[in-house]
């Protein structure tokens, strides 16, 4: 049995290409041989680290063909809807277009030929059904929750997203804004951690972070392996987002956070998330059951206080989190695609 897989921004290193990679793992497991499309072999070492997984069994081609001549073909779209050529088709949605002139006539005759259209999240969904005219699947992405694990907690306030304004707004600027104003209010034993991907459009962006973190106790830790993020992800007490941050999610949902796999990550280790209602983060966070969702920075500020001055609503709310986290599991993902891959 043969699987054929494509995602055009796999050296991004991103959410996208961790599902990507966690479809191509379900599929090794069913027996298939599995193809990717990419121009250099380097590319599965890079994938290896970053997301923690073993990828023996994936083979790295020039060409999938559109996966003519396999079994299954999965296809991560850019927008565009092509015309693939396995026996059975997964085109996956990671990002919620709009205004591509989705439902043409050569769209609608392309997809007779997939058999399941698939997004991430429920927010990524509504915006392709609308602009394809297709009712799309939601399969959430895996967050390995039985990899995490809480270690001993320290002062630190967490934040993982790629440092880019490529597509999405990680708004990591305003996390250091925020931060400063609660070290001045007296928690100068806190440290804000901020860690991403510098893969892609990351210079200039990162450089201001630098110069506005400076003599505040703010680390930036670039592109970590996975052995080093799963450590952090231990022992941070809270997770901060202000992905999506000042944007109208209605109006440019590109720049929206589409689902949040970093905050599933981090409920995973025990940190309490506080992210900013947007998007795919008011799919995972019941507002103060495990985690908050905030408006303004000024509300970030003061539930952060809540949570710092209450040490048995802190208990309460992490082991929520870290239950609610194991929705996200591996098994799960992994039965879902089975699902599909044998229906």
């Amino acid at each position: 049995m043969r699987a054929a897989i494509y995602n055009p921004y796999l050296d991004t290193l991103g959410g996208g290409e961790k599902y990507t990679i966690d479809f191509a793992s379900v599929f090794i497991k069913a027996g298939f041989k599995v193809d990717i499309q990419w121009k250099n072999k380097s590319i599965l070492e890079k994938l290896e680290t970053r997301f923690g997984v073993k990828l023996d069994g994936v083979n790295v081609v020039d060409d999938i063909k559109r996966g003519d001549g396999c079994d299954i073909c999965f296809w991560l779209s850019d927008g565009s809807i092509p015309l693939l050529r396995a026996r059975k088709n997964f085109l996956h949605f990671q990002f919620p277009f709009k205004d591509t002139n989705g439902k043409s006539l050569l769209n609608r005759m392309k997809l007779v030929r997939i058999n399941r259209v698939i997004c991430n999240s429920k927010f990524t969904k509504s915006f392709v059904d609308k602009e394809y005219g297709i009712d799309s699947l939601v399969i959430y992405p895996s967050a390995r929750t039985e990899k995490i694990k809480p270690k001993r907690k320290e002062n630190i306030i967490l934040f993982v997203g790629r440092f880019s304004r490529l597509t999405q707004l990680k708004r990591q600027d305003v996390l250091i804004e925020v931060f400063k104003k609660f070290v001045k209010r007296g928690y100068e034993d806190w440290k804000l951690i901020l860690v991403g991907g510098v893969e892609i459009g990351a210079d200039e962006y990162l450089e201001g972070l630098y110069k506005s973190s400076k003599n505040y106790p703010i680390e930036i830790i670039k592109s970590p392996s996975y052995k080093e993020l799963i450590s952090i992800y231990g022992k941070a007490r809270l997770f901060w987002s202000a992905s999506g941050y000042g944007v109208d999610e209605i109006k440019m949902p590109l720049k929206i956070e589409h689902f949040g796999i970093s905050i599933v990550e981090a409920m995973s280790g025990g940190a309490i998330p506080l992210v900013y209602k947007a998007g795919g983060h008011k799919e995972i966070i019941v507002n103060g059951v495990n985690g908050y969702l905030w408006k303004t920075k000024n509300e970030l500020l003061k539930s952060t206080q809540k949570l710092i001055n209450n040490t048995r609503l802190m208990s309460t709310i992490s082991s929520q989190a870290k239950k609610d986290s194991k929705f996200y599991g591996y098994e799960k993902f992994e039965k879902e695609i089975l699902a599909l891959v044998q229906k």
